[in-house]
């Protein structure tokens, strides 16, 4: 479960950076990679299935997906216990799945190290409370629970 820190600062925006939004949850990218640029060893390096994080994409834009350097690793993101999101390199992705490339490099945040990167106050306070929904759902019921649910049936 996470706690809400009461200190938390959103990470700040500059003109020029990269924003992934999901919702209202809306990462820097920019800042993601420079700290891990300036921490490589911080976060964990992991080669993927690129079939797992890649379905078709309509609307990418095709002359950069050939460009794309897809010795680049992508980032994912843990956005609940034990599943993560893409939020860069679909581009690579997408070169790589083009050209039958089964796996490919990613770096792989946990929970503890993206959340730093959201933009707002708002999006933190409503992404602690979206990750501990998921931690509940993963817990087993206690004796209670499991009788509450049964009468109840």
């Amino acid at each position: 479960m996470l706690k809400v820190d009461k200190a938390f600062s959103p990470c700040p925006i500059h003109d020029g950076d990269e924003l992934f939004p999901n919702g209202i949850f809306e990462f820097n990218v920019t800042k993601i990679l420079e700290h891990i640029e300036n921490n490589p060893t911080a976060v964990d390096l992991a080669e993927i299935a690129v079939s797992d994080f890649c379905p078709e994409f309509s609307s990418i834009d095709k002359p950069h997906v050939e460009s794309a350097d897809i010795s680049r690793p992508v980032v994912l993101v843990e956005v609940s216990p034990g599943h993560y999101n893409l939020i860069d390199g679909h581009h690579r992705m997408e070169k790589a799945r083009r050209s039958g490339v089964g796996r490919i490099s990613a770096y792989k945040l946990t929970v503890l190290q993206h959340i730093a990167f959201l933009t707002s106050k708002k999006a933190y306070l409503c992404y602690v409370e979206y990750w501990n929904s998921k931690v509940k759902q993963l817990r087993p019921l206690g004796k209670v629970e499991q009788e509450r649910r049964t009468t109840t049936r």
